[in-house]
Protein backbone atom coordinates (compact mmCIF):
# COMPACT_ATOMS: atom_id res chain seq x y z
CA UNK A 1 0.00 0.00 0.00
CA UNK A 2 1.43 3.39 -0.94
CA UNK A 3 1.53 6.29 1.46
CA UNK A 4 -0.86 8.22 -0.79
CA UNK A 5 -3.58 5.60 -0.23
CA UNK A 6 -3.34 5.72 3.57
CA UNK A 7 -5.76 8.66 4.05
CA UNK A 8 -8.35 7.02 1.77
CA UNK A 9 -8.15 3.69 3.57
CA UNK A 10 -8.36 5.50 6.86
CA UNK A 11 -11.49 7.29 5.68
CA UNK A 12 -13.12 3.97 4.74
CA UNK A 13 -12.27 2.55 8.18
CA UNK A 14 -13.72 5.65 9.84
CA UNK A 15 -16.96 5.32 7.87
CA UNK A 16 -17.31 1.64 8.73
CA UNK A 17 -16.68 2.33 12.40
CA UNK A 18 -19.15 5.20 12.28
CA UNK A 19 -21.86 2.93 10.89
CA UNK A 20 -21.08 0.27 13.47
CA UNK A 21 -21.22 2.83 16.28
CA UNK A 22 -24.48 4.29 15.05
CA UNK A 23 -26.33 1.03 14.53
CA UNK A 24 -25.20 -0.27 17.91
CA UNK A 25 -26.79 2.70 19.67
CA UNK A 26 -30.22 2.60 21.28
CA UNK A 27 -31.80 5.08 18.92
CA UNK A 28 -33.62 2.21 17.24
CA UNK A 29 -34.66 0.53 20.48
CA UNK A 30 -38.32 0.82 21.37
CA UNK A 31 -38.48 3.08 24.42
CA UNK A 32 -41.17 2.54 27.02
CA UNK A 33 -42.37 6.12 26.47
CA UNK A 34 -41.87 8.81 23.82
CA UNK A 35 -38.89 11.14 23.78
CA UNK A 36 -39.54 14.82 24.53
CA UNK A 37 -40.02 17.12 21.53
CA UNK A 38 -37.04 18.67 19.79
CA UNK A 39 -35.54 19.54 16.41
CA UNK A 40 -36.12 16.91 13.74
CA UNK A 41 -33.10 14.60 13.27
CA UNK A 42 -31.74 13.33 9.97
CA UNK A 43 -30.60 9.75 9.33
CA UNK A 44 -27.24 8.63 10.67
CA UNK A 45 -26.03 11.89 12.20
CA UNK A 46 -29.22 12.91 14.03
CA UNK A 47 -29.09 16.61 14.98
CA UNK A 48 -25.32 16.90 14.76
CA UNK A 49 -25.51 19.76 12.25
CA UNK A 50 -28.01 21.58 14.51
CA UNK A 51 -25.72 21.55 17.55
CA UNK A 52 -24.60 25.17 17.99
CA UNK A 53 -20.91 26.02 18.28
CA UNK A 54 -21.42 29.76 18.93
CA UNK A 55 -23.40 30.96 21.97
CA UNK A 56 -25.07 27.53 22.32
CA UNK A 57 -27.13 28.58 25.34
CA UNK A 58 -29.06 31.00 23.15
CA UNK A 59 -29.96 28.24 20.69
CA UNK A 60 -31.03 25.96 23.53
CA UNK A 61 -33.14 28.74 25.03
CA UNK A 62 -34.80 29.26 21.63
CA UNK A 63 -35.48 25.53 21.42
CA UNK A 64 -37.01 25.74 24.88
CA UNK A 65 -39.41 28.44 23.74
CA UNK A 66 -40.36 26.33 20.70
CA UNK A 67 -40.48 22.82 22.17
CA UNK A 68 -40.96 23.23 25.91
CA UNK A 69 -39.16 22.97 29.23
CA UNK A 70 -37.29 19.80 28.26
CA UNK A 71 -35.87 19.41 24.73
CA UNK A 72 -34.50 16.23 23.18
CA UNK A 73 -31.99 15.89 20.36
CA UNK A 74 -29.54 13.25 19.16
CA UNK A 75 -26.09 13.22 17.57
CA UNK A 76 -24.59 10.03 16.15
CA UNK A 77 -26.86 7.94 18.35
CA UNK A 78 -26.26 9.75 21.64
CA UNK A 79 -29.24 11.34 23.40
CA UNK A 80 -29.15 14.91 24.72
CA UNK A 81 -31.73 16.66 26.90
CA UNK A 82 -31.74 20.43 27.45
CA UNK A 83 -33.42 21.49 30.70
CA UNK A 84 -34.88 24.95 30.18
CA UNK A 85 -36.72 25.60 33.42
CA UNK A 86 -36.02 25.80 37.13
CA UNK A 87 -38.86 23.36 37.76
CA UNK A 88 -37.36 20.62 35.60
CA UNK A 89 -33.83 21.20 36.91
CA UNK A 90 -35.13 20.91 40.48
CA UNK A 91 -37.16 17.78 39.71
CA UNK A 92 -34.30 15.94 38.03
CA UNK A 93 -31.00 17.27 39.40
CA UNK A 94 -32.17 17.76 42.98
CA UNK A 95 -35.18 15.56 43.71
CA UNK A 96 -33.77 12.65 41.66
CA UNK A 97 -30.12 13.44 42.34
CA UNK A 98 -29.16 9.81 42.92
CA UNK A 99 -29.98 9.08 39.28
CA UNK A 100 -28.88 12.35 37.69
CA UNK A 101 -25.64 13.32 39.49
CA UNK A 102 -23.19 11.44 37.30
CA UNK A 103 -20.90 13.15 34.80
CA UNK A 104 -20.14 11.82 31.32
CA UNK A 105 -16.55 10.77 30.82
CA UNK A 106 -16.32 12.79 27.61
CA UNK A 107 -13.47 11.47 25.43
CA UNK A 108 -11.95 14.93 24.91
CA UNK A 109 -11.83 15.55 28.64
CA UNK A 110 -10.22 12.14 29.17
CA UNK A 111 -7.63 12.85 26.48
CA UNK A 112 -6.87 16.22 28.08
CA UNK A 113 -6.61 14.53 31.52
CA UNK A 114 -9.30 16.65 33.17
CA UNK A 115 -11.41 13.96 34.85
CA UNK A 116 -9.71 14.58 38.19
CA UNK A 117 -11.65 17.87 38.48
CA UNK A 118 -14.67 17.72 40.78
CA UNK A 119 -17.10 19.29 38.32
CA UNK A 120 -16.12 16.81 35.58
CA UNK A 121 -15.54 13.65 37.59
CA UNK A 122 -18.00 10.74 37.27
CA UNK A 123 -20.14 10.26 40.37
CA UNK A 124 -18.82 7.65 42.79
CA UNK A 125 -16.57 7.05 45.80
CA UNK A 126 -13.73 9.17 44.45
CA UNK A 127 -16.11 12.06 43.74
CA UNK A 128 -17.56 11.81 47.26
CA UNK A 129 -14.06 11.88 48.79
CA UNK A 130 -13.01 14.92 46.76
CA UNK A 131 -16.29 16.73 47.40
CA UNK A 132 -16.05 16.08 51.14
CA UNK A 133 -12.47 17.34 51.38
CA UNK A 134 -13.20 20.38 49.20
CA UNK A 135 -16.30 21.21 51.23
CA UNK A 136 -14.35 20.99 54.51
CA UNK A 137 -11.88 23.56 53.22
CA UNK A 138 -14.41 25.99 51.70
CA UNK A 139 -17.58 25.72 53.78
CA UNK A 140 -19.12 28.93 55.12
CA UNK A 141 -17.47 28.76 58.55
CA UNK A 142 -14.05 28.02 57.07
CA UNK A 143 -14.43 30.81 54.52
CA UNK A 144 -14.30 33.37 57.33
CA UNK A 145 -10.62 32.50 57.79
CA UNK A 146 -9.96 33.55 54.20
CA UNK A 147 -11.56 36.99 54.37
CA UNK A 148 -8.33 38.81 55.42
CA UNK A 149 -6.51 37.26 52.43
CA UNK A 150 -9.30 38.30 50.06
CA UNK A 151 -9.32 41.80 51.57
CA UNK A 152 -5.59 42.24 50.98
CA UNK A 153 -6.00 41.17 47.40
CA UNK A 154 -8.90 43.59 46.94
CA UNK A 155 -6.81 46.47 48.28
CA UNK A 156 -4.15 45.55 45.76
CA UNK A 157 -6.82 45.62 43.06
CA UNK A 158 -7.68 49.22 43.99
CA UNK A 159 -4.04 50.26 43.69
CA UNK A 160 -3.72 48.60 40.30
CA UNK A 161 -6.91 50.24 39.02
CA UNK A 162 -5.59 53.62 40.15
CA UNK A 163 -2.26 53.09 38.38
CA UNK A 164 -3.58 51.66 35.10
CA UNK A 165 -7.40 51.74 34.90
CA UNK A 166 -7.43 50.71 31.23
CA UNK A 167 -6.07 47.29 32.28
CA UNK A 168 -9.08 46.59 34.50
CA UNK A 169 -9.56 43.05 33.16
CA UNK A 170 -5.94 42.12 33.84
CA UNK A 171 -6.22 43.54 37.36
CA UNK A 172 -9.39 41.57 38.09
CA UNK A 173 -7.68 38.39 36.91
CA UNK A 174 -4.63 39.10 39.07
CA UNK A 175 -6.82 39.73 42.13
CA UNK A 176 -8.71 36.46 41.67
CA UNK A 177 -5.54 34.47 41.05
CA UNK A 178 -3.67 36.10 43.90
CA UNK A 179 -6.42 35.42 46.42
CA UNK A 180 -7.00 31.76 45.60
CA UNK A 181 -3.30 30.93 45.21
CA UNK A 182 -2.62 32.46 48.63
CA UNK A 183 -5.52 30.56 50.22
CA UNK A 184 -4.65 27.23 48.64
CA UNK A 185 -0.85 27.29 48.43
CA UNK A 186 0.30 30.20 50.61
CA UNK A 187 1.88 31.52 47.44
CA UNK A 188 2.33 35.20 46.56
CA UNK A 189 1.50 35.68 42.89
CA UNK A 190 3.84 37.85 40.80
CA UNK A 191 2.33 41.15 39.55
CA UNK A 192 2.53 39.99 35.93
CA UNK A 193 3.17 36.77 34.03
CA UNK A 194 3.27 34.55 37.10
CA UNK A 195 4.55 31.10 36.16
CA UNK A 196 1.96 29.08 38.09
CA UNK A 197 -0.94 31.31 37.07
CA UNK A 198 0.04 31.33 33.39
CA UNK A 199 0.13 27.53 33.32
CA UNK A 200 -3.25 27.20 35.03
CA UNK A 201 -4.94 29.85 32.89
CA UNK A 202 -3.74 28.28 29.65
CA UNK A 203 -4.91 24.83 30.75
CA UNK A 204 -8.29 26.23 31.83
CA UNK A 205 -8.70 28.15 28.59
CA UNK A 206 -8.11 24.96 26.63
CA UNK A 207 -10.66 23.16 28.81
CA UNK A 208 -13.30 25.85 28.34
CA UNK A 209 -12.80 25.83 24.56
CA UNK A 210 -13.28 22.05 24.44
CA UNK A 211 -16.15 21.45 26.88
CA UNK A 212 -19.38 22.39 25.10
CA UNK A 213 -21.19 19.69 23.12
CA UNK A 214 -20.23 20.98 19.66
CA UNK A 215 -16.62 21.79 20.48
CA UNK A 216 -14.95 18.45 19.68
CA UNK A 217 -16.06 15.84 17.15
CA UNK A 218 -14.57 13.06 19.29
CA UNK A 219 -17.29 13.69 21.90
CA UNK A 220 -19.83 12.51 19.32
CA UNK A 221 -17.76 9.92 17.43
CA UNK A 222 -16.29 8.10 20.39
CA UNK A 223 -14.17 5.71 18.31
CA UNK A 224 -12.00 8.58 17.05
CA UNK A 225 -10.11 8.57 20.36
CA UNK A 226 -8.67 5.15 19.47
CA UNK A 227 -7.36 6.09 16.00
CA UNK A 228 -3.67 6.96 15.40
CA UNK A 229 -2.63 10.57 15.89
CA UNK A 230 -1.08 10.76 12.40
CA UNK A 231 -4.42 10.27 10.60
CA UNK A 232 -6.07 13.31 8.97
CA UNK A 233 -8.49 15.03 11.31
CA UNK A 234 -6.67 13.97 14.47
CA UNK A 235 -5.59 17.50 15.40
CA UNK A 236 -7.76 17.27 18.50
CA UNK A 237 -5.37 14.62 19.86
CA UNK A 238 -2.33 16.85 19.52
CA UNK A 239 -4.33 19.66 21.15
CA UNK A 240 -5.24 17.31 24.01
CA UNK A 241 -1.61 16.27 24.49
CA UNK A 242 -0.56 19.90 24.91
CA UNK A 243 -3.29 20.44 27.49
CA UNK A 244 -2.40 17.22 29.31
CA UNK A 245 1.15 18.46 29.85
CA UNK A 246 -0.06 21.81 31.20
CA UNK A 247 -2.62 20.03 33.34
CA UNK A 248 0.08 17.95 34.99
CA UNK A 249 2.18 21.05 35.68
CA UNK A 250 -0.84 22.87 37.11
CA UNK A 251 -1.40 20.13 39.68
CA UNK A 252 2.19 19.23 40.49
CA UNK A 253 4.27 22.40 40.57
CA UNK A 254 2.39 24.49 43.19
CA UNK A 255 1.97 21.33 45.27
CA UNK A 256 5.72 20.71 45.22
CA UNK A 257 6.26 24.37 46.18
CA UNK A 258 4.26 23.80 49.39
CA UNK A 259 6.04 20.52 50.16
CA UNK A 260 9.42 22.18 49.71
CA UNK A 261 8.47 24.94 52.14
CA UNK A 262 7.19 22.45 54.71
CA UNK A 263 10.34 20.33 54.41
CA UNK A 264 12.41 23.48 54.98
CA UNK A 265 10.52 24.13 58.22
CA UNK A 266 8.45 27.06 56.98
CA UNK A 267 5.02 27.25 58.57
CA UNK A 268 2.00 27.87 56.37
CA UNK A 269 -1.71 27.63 57.11
CA UNK A 270 -2.70 27.13 53.48
CA UNK A 271 -5.24 24.58 52.29
CA UNK A 272 -2.59 22.30 50.78
CA UNK A 273 -0.64 22.12 54.05
CA UNK A 274 -3.78 21.27 55.98
CA UNK A 275 -4.72 18.58 53.49
CA UNK A 276 -1.21 17.09 53.61
CA UNK A 277 -1.55 16.80 57.37
CA UNK A 278 -4.96 15.13 57.02
CA UNK A 279 -3.61 12.60 54.54
CA UNK A 280 -0.21 12.07 56.18
CA UNK A 281 -1.29 8.65 57.48
CA UNK A 282 -2.23 5.98 54.93
CA UNK A 283 -5.95 5.23 55.00
CA UNK A 284 -7.31 1.67 54.87
CA UNK A 285 -9.05 0.93 51.59
CA UNK A 286 -7.78 4.08 49.88
CA UNK A 287 -7.99 3.82 46.10
CA UNK A 288 -5.17 6.29 45.42
CA UNK A 289 -2.12 7.76 47.10
CA UNK A 290 -3.02 10.47 49.61
CA UNK A 291 -0.75 13.01 47.94
CA UNK A 292 -2.61 12.49 44.66
CA UNK A 293 -5.85 13.41 46.41
CA UNK A 294 -4.27 16.48 48.00
CA UNK A 295 -2.78 17.87 44.77
CA UNK A 296 -6.04 17.31 42.87
CA UNK A 297 -8.30 18.89 45.51
CA UNK A 298 -5.93 21.85 45.79
CA UNK A 299 -5.74 22.38 42.02
CA UNK A 300 -9.54 22.21 41.79
CA UNK A 301 -9.78 25.30 43.96
CA UNK A 302 -7.88 27.43 41.46
CA UNK A 303 -9.76 25.94 38.53
CA UNK A 304 -13.11 26.54 40.17
CA UNK A 305 -12.46 30.03 41.51
CA UNK A 306 -10.21 32.03 39.22
CA UNK A 307 -12.01 32.36 35.89
CA UNK A 308 -15.53 32.30 37.32
CA UNK A 309 -14.70 35.09 39.78
CA UNK A 310 -13.20 37.19 36.99
CA UNK A 311 -16.39 36.83 34.94
CA UNK A 312 -18.60 37.92 37.85
CA UNK A 313 -16.36 40.89 38.72
CA UNK A 314 -16.32 42.09 35.11
CA UNK A 315 -20.12 41.85 35.07
CA UNK A 316 -20.19 44.00 38.21
CA UNK A 317 -18.06 46.62 36.46
CA UNK A 318 -20.23 46.44 33.33
CA UNK A 319 -23.36 47.02 35.43
CA UNK A 320 -21.79 50.16 36.91
CA UNK A 321 -21.20 51.46 33.38
CA UNK A 322 -24.61 50.60 31.94
CA UNK A 323 -26.74 51.40 34.98
CA UNK A 324 -25.39 54.61 36.57
CA UNK A 325 -28.57 55.06 38.66
CA UNK A 326 -27.96 51.78 40.50
CA UNK A 327 -24.29 52.66 40.92
CA UNK A 328 -25.19 56.07 42.37
CA UNK A 329 -27.63 54.54 44.88
CA UNK A 330 -24.98 52.09 46.07
CA UNK A 331 -22.40 54.85 46.42
CA UNK A 332 -24.86 57.04 48.32
CA UNK A 333 -25.46 54.19 50.78
CA UNK A 334 -21.71 53.73 51.31
CA UNK A 335 -21.27 57.48 51.87
CA UNK A 336 -24.16 57.55 54.34
CA UNK A 337 -23.20 54.46 56.35
CA UNK A 338 -19.39 54.54 56.20
CA UNK A 339 -18.53 58.09 55.23
CA UNK A 340 -15.51 59.21 53.27
CA UNK A 341 -12.85 58.62 55.91
CA UNK A 342 -12.31 54.91 55.23
CA UNK A 343 -13.09 52.13 52.78
CA UNK A 344 -15.66 49.33 53.32
CA UNK A 345 -14.64 46.07 54.93
CA UNK A 346 -16.38 42.73 55.33
CA UNK A 347 -17.57 43.88 58.75
CA UNK A 348 -19.75 46.46 56.97
CA UNK A 349 -21.57 43.92 54.80
CA UNK A 350 -24.66 43.65 57.00
CA UNK A 351 -25.00 47.45 57.09
CA UNK A 352 -25.04 47.90 53.30
CA UNK A 353 -28.26 46.28 52.02
CA UNK A 354 -28.26 48.09 48.67
CA UNK A 355 -24.66 47.03 47.96
CA UNK A 356 -25.64 43.49 48.92
CA UNK A 357 -28.59 43.67 46.52
CA UNK A 358 -26.26 45.02 43.80
CA UNK A 359 -24.02 41.95 44.17
CA UNK A 360 -26.95 39.54 44.05
CA UNK A 361 -28.27 41.25 40.95
CA UNK A 362 -24.87 40.79 39.28
CA UNK A 363 -25.19 37.04 39.79
CA UNK A 364 -28.78 37.01 38.52
CA UNK A 365 -28.29 39.35 35.56
CA UNK A 366 -25.63 37.34 33.68
CA UNK A 367 -24.81 33.77 34.79
CA UNK A 368 -21.09 33.00 34.82
CA UNK A 369 -21.77 29.59 33.28
CA UNK A 370 -24.65 30.06 30.81
CA UNK A 371 -24.62 26.34 30.05
CA UNK A 372 -23.76 23.95 32.83
CA UNK A 373 -21.37 21.03 32.60
CA UNK A 374 -23.44 18.07 31.38
CA UNK A 375 -24.90 15.50 33.76
CA UNK A 376 -25.56 11.93 32.68
CA UNK A 377 -28.23 9.44 33.68
CA UNK A 378 -27.31 6.23 35.50
CA UNK A 379 -30.59 4.35 34.79
CA UNK A 380 -33.53 4.54 32.43
CA UNK A 381 -36.16 6.94 33.72
CA UNK A 382 -39.61 8.28 32.87
CA UNK A 383 -40.26 11.95 33.55
CA UNK A 384 -43.70 13.44 32.96
CA UNK A 385 -44.42 10.74 30.39
CA UNK A 386 -41.11 11.16 28.53
CA UNK A 387 -38.38 8.55 28.26
CA UNK A 388 -34.84 9.40 29.42
CA UNK A 389 -32.46 6.50 28.68
CA UNK A 390 -29.44 5.45 30.68
CA UNK A 391 -26.35 7.28 29.44
CA UNK A 392 -28.26 10.31 28.14
CA UNK A 393 -26.63 13.73 28.55
CA UNK A 394 -28.48 16.48 30.43
CA UNK A 395 -27.62 20.14 29.87
CA UNK A 396 -28.99 22.64 32.38
CA UNK A 397 -29.47 25.71 30.17
CA UNK A 398 -28.85 28.46 32.70
CA UNK A 399 -29.38 31.10 30.01
CA UNK A 400 -32.89 29.82 29.31
CA UNK A 401 -33.56 29.41 33.01
CA UNK A 402 -32.36 32.94 33.64
CA UNK A 403 -34.79 34.17 31.00
CA UNK A 404 -37.55 32.25 32.74
CA UNK A 405 -36.63 33.82 36.06
CA UNK A 406 -36.35 37.25 34.49
CA UNK A 407 -39.94 36.93 33.31
CA UNK A 408 -41.21 35.94 36.74
CA UNK A 409 -42.47 39.36 37.74
CA UNK A 410 -44.21 37.88 40.78
CA UNK A 411 -40.79 37.08 42.26
CA UNK A 412 -38.50 39.78 40.86
CA UNK A 413 -40.82 42.64 39.90
CA UNK A 414 -41.25 44.56 36.66
CA UNK A 415 -38.71 45.17 33.88
CA UNK A 416 -37.13 41.74 34.14
CA UNK A 417 -34.44 42.45 31.53
CA UNK A 418 -32.96 45.40 33.39
CA UNK A 419 -30.29 45.45 36.08
CA UNK A 420 -32.29 46.35 39.22
CA UNK A 421 -30.82 45.62 42.66
CA UNK A 422 -34.19 46.58 44.15
CA UNK A 423 -35.39 43.06 43.29
CA UNK A 424 -33.57 41.83 46.38
CA UNK A 425 -34.81 44.53 48.75
CA UNK A 426 -37.92 44.59 50.93
CA UNK A 427 -40.21 47.65 50.74
CA UNK A 428 -38.47 49.08 53.82
CA UNK A 429 -35.06 48.91 52.09
CA UNK A 430 -33.68 45.96 54.03
CA UNK A 431 -32.29 42.93 52.24
CA UNK A 432 -34.76 40.16 51.37
CA UNK A 433 -34.30 36.41 51.65
CA UNK A 434 -34.03 36.05 47.85
CA UNK A 435 -30.65 34.87 46.59
CA UNK A 436 -29.78 33.69 43.03
CA UNK A 437 -28.58 30.25 44.11
CA UNK A 438 -28.91 28.88 40.58
CA UNK A 439 -25.83 30.94 39.66
CA UNK A 440 -23.81 28.25 41.45
CA UNK A 441 -25.47 25.18 39.97
CA UNK A 442 -27.99 22.74 41.40
CA UNK A 443 -28.30 19.48 43.29
CA UNK A 444 -25.33 17.55 44.61
CA UNK A 445 -23.13 19.28 42.04
CA UNK A 446 -23.73 22.82 43.37
CA UNK A 447 -20.45 24.77 43.56
CA UNK A 448 -18.68 23.91 46.83
CA UNK A 449 -16.62 27.12 46.64
CA UNK A 450 -19.60 29.46 46.35
CA UNK A 451 -18.98 31.16 49.70
CA UNK A 452 -15.47 32.23 48.69
CA UNK A 453 -16.73 33.34 45.26
CA UNK A 454 -19.51 35.38 46.86
CA UNK A 455 -17.08 37.07 49.26
CA UNK A 456 -14.66 37.90 46.43
CA UNK A 457 -17.40 39.50 44.35
CA UNK A 458 -18.80 41.45 47.30
CA UNK A 459 -15.52 43.07 48.40
CA UNK A 460 -14.55 43.92 44.81
CA UNK A 461 -17.93 45.56 44.20
CA UNK A 462 -18.04 47.44 47.50
CA UNK A 463 -14.49 48.80 47.23
CA UNK A 464 -14.83 49.77 43.58
CA UNK A 465 -18.07 51.64 44.31
CA UNK A 466 -16.54 53.38 47.33
CA UNK A 467 -13.28 54.43 45.67
CA UNK A 468 -14.03 55.02 42.00
CA UNK A 469 -16.45 56.55 39.59
CA UNK A 470 -16.96 53.97 36.85
CA UNK A 471 -18.62 55.36 33.73
CA UNK A 472 -18.66 55.25 29.95
CA UNK A 473 -15.42 56.36 28.35
CA UNK A 474 -15.39 59.28 25.91
CA UNK A 475 -13.76 59.58 22.51
CA UNK A 476 -11.53 62.44 21.37
CA UNK A 477 -14.59 64.53 20.50
CA UNK A 478 -15.99 64.11 24.01
CA UNK A 479 -18.76 61.72 22.94
CA UNK A 480 -19.58 58.73 25.13
CA UNK A 481 -18.47 55.38 23.68
CA UNK A 482 -21.33 52.92 23.46
CA UNK A 483 -21.05 49.76 25.53
CA UNK A 484 -22.96 46.52 24.90
CA UNK A 485 -23.77 43.67 27.26
CA UNK A 486 -22.63 40.94 24.86
CA UNK A 487 -20.70 37.98 26.24
CA UNK A 488 -18.14 35.47 24.97
CA UNK A 489 -18.81 31.85 24.07
CA UNK A 490 -17.52 29.04 26.23
CA UNK A 491 -18.27 27.10 29.37
CA UNK A 492 -17.42 30.25 31.35
CA UNK A 493 -18.72 33.40 29.70
CA UNK A 494 -17.14 36.85 30.04
CA UNK A 495 -18.35 40.28 28.90
CA UNK A 496 -16.78 41.26 25.61
CA UNK A 497 -14.07 43.90 26.15
CA UNK A 498 -15.63 47.29 26.78
CA UNK A 499 -14.23 50.79 27.15
CA UNK A 500 -14.87 52.55 30.44
CA UNK A 501 -13.56 55.35 32.60
CA UNK A 502 -12.35 54.44 36.10
CA UNK A 503 -11.34 57.50 38.13
CA UNK A 504 -11.06 58.22 41.88
CA UNK A 505 -14.25 59.74 43.28
CA UNK A 506 -12.31 62.46 45.09
CA UNK A 507 -8.78 63.41 46.22
CA UNK A 508 -9.65 61.87 49.59
CA UNK A 509 -10.68 58.62 47.90
CA UNK A 510 -7.36 58.60 46.03
CA UNK A 511 -5.52 59.00 49.34
CA UNK A 512 -7.43 56.05 50.82
CA UNK A 513 -6.51 53.93 47.80
CA UNK A 514 -2.82 54.80 48.22
CA UNK A 515 -3.04 54.00 51.94
CA UNK A 516 -4.55 50.61 51.05
CA UNK A 517 -1.26 49.78 49.33
CA UNK A 518 0.33 49.17 52.72
CA UNK A 519 -2.15 46.40 53.54
CA UNK A 520 -2.02 44.93 50.04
Amino acid sequence: MTIALVPYCASIVVCLLLLKTYFSKRVFDSPSAPYPPGPKPVPLIGNFLDVPKVEPWKTYAAWGREYGEIVHFTAFGAHYYVLNSVRVVTDLLEKRASRYSDKPAAPMLKLMDWLWALSLMPYGERWRLYRREFHQQFKAEKNRDYLPIISRGANGLLCNLLAAPEKYSTHMRHFAGRSIMSIVYGYDVAPEHDHFVDIAETALEMLVDSSLPGAAIVNFLLFLQYLPTWLPGMGFKRYAQRCQKLNLQMRNEPFEYVKKRLNAGDSTACVTAQLLERFSTPRPGAFEDGEETVKNVAAMAYGAAADTSVSAMLTSLLAMVLYPEAKAKAQAEIDRVIGSGRLPTFEDRGSLPYVEAFVREVLRWHPVTPLSVAHTVTDDDIYEGYFIPKGAFLLSAAYGIRRELLQDEVVYGAEPGRFKPERFLKPDGTISALYPNSAFGAGRRICAGRHTADATLWIQTALTLAAFNVAKAKDEAGREIDVSDRYTDGLISHPLPFACSIAPRSPQAESLIREARDSA
